[in-house]
């Protein structure tokens, strides 16, 4: 396999196909089978990270990763006693975890999560937005509340975390990556029922423009990943008839590679997997 060394910034489209790390380079390349590692060219010792939807499927195998890489890991979801069990995890594998139980979608409560990090370790480095929701109900049977359970935690909640991770970053840089899926790429056929999330996920695609725009001249990288089926626990409880072609932990990979120092060239980008089967 031979490494592009220019530097012009290339789009993947990923189907069965999993990024490798080209050391002499920094690029992204791609096999055509799947591999069991992604290999990184750089470590996160000394980052501070904070990962939302940490208590399970991606969030946490996010959490693990990075951790495993030296950064200490701000763990944030609703469920206290899943969060704790992650951290005790990472604890146990010689990692560096703080769980921060709450509810994104309350600004107050953001607030409270963030001071809470830098009181303990200092401001945010990187931010992994990976909590979502989603319901499935036909659009005529959609009640206002159902809809709003799934846009505050999928977009209020994002931009909230956004807004104070860049407020902590504005002095010295940082990166931001923020969820979004197949479900908000356009041109991808949608499913019934999922029309809160759709609309919830194109608004993250959306945010996400928008902020790597801003936070360029900050020194802050924003970007998102739109991953089709990972077999997670929302996926099986929500869309059991697809077939996820990647786990939690193949994701957790090419999200510790584009909020690595190697993915320093990655502002604005949108990663599309279309990883069904």
């Amino acid at each position: 396999m031979v490494c592009n060394g220019g530097a012009q910034l290339q789009v993947f489209h990923v189907e069965q196909y999993v990024p490798e790390i080209c050391y002499a380079t920094g690029d992204i390349i791609f096999r055509g089978e799947a591999m069991s590692e992604v290999r990184h060219s750089g470590e996160m010792v000394g980052k501070v990270a904070i990962i939302t939807g940490a208590s399970q499927g991606i969030g946490a195998a996010t959490a693990r990763h990075l951790a495993a890489k030296g950064a200490r890991v701000a763990l944030v979801a609703r469920s206290a006693d899943l969060l704790a069990q992650v951290a005790a995890e990472i604890q146990a594998a010689g990692g560096t975890a703080l769980s921060l139980p709450g509810d994104i979608s309350d600004p107050a409560q953001v607030r409270a999560m963030f001071d809470r990090v830098v009181h303990e370790w200092g401001p945010c480095d990187i931010l992994i937005n990976a909590a979502g929701v989603v319901v499935n109900v036909p659009f005529m049977e959609m009640d206002l509340a159902a809809w709003d359970h799934v846009i505050n935690t999928n977009l209020r909640g994002l931009m909230l975390c956004c807004q104070a991770a860049f407020r902590q970053m504005t002095a010295r840089g940082g990166t931001i990556l923020n969820f979004s899926s197949l479900s908000g790429v356009k041109n991808v056929e949608k499913f019934p029922g999922l029309s809160a999330y759709v609309a919830s996920k194109f608004g993250v695609a959306g945010l996400t423009e928008a902020l790597a725009v801003e936070g360029r001249p900050l020194g802050i990288r924003v970007m998102a990943v739109s991953p089709g089926a990972v077999d997670t626990p929302m996926l099986r409880a929500a869309a059991p008839h697809l077939k996820p072609g990647m786990t939690p932990d193949d994701m957790a990979r090419i999200v510790g590679f584009m909020v690595s120092d190697a993915g320093r060239f990655l502002n604005g980008t949108n990663l599309e997997i279309f990883s069904n089967v």
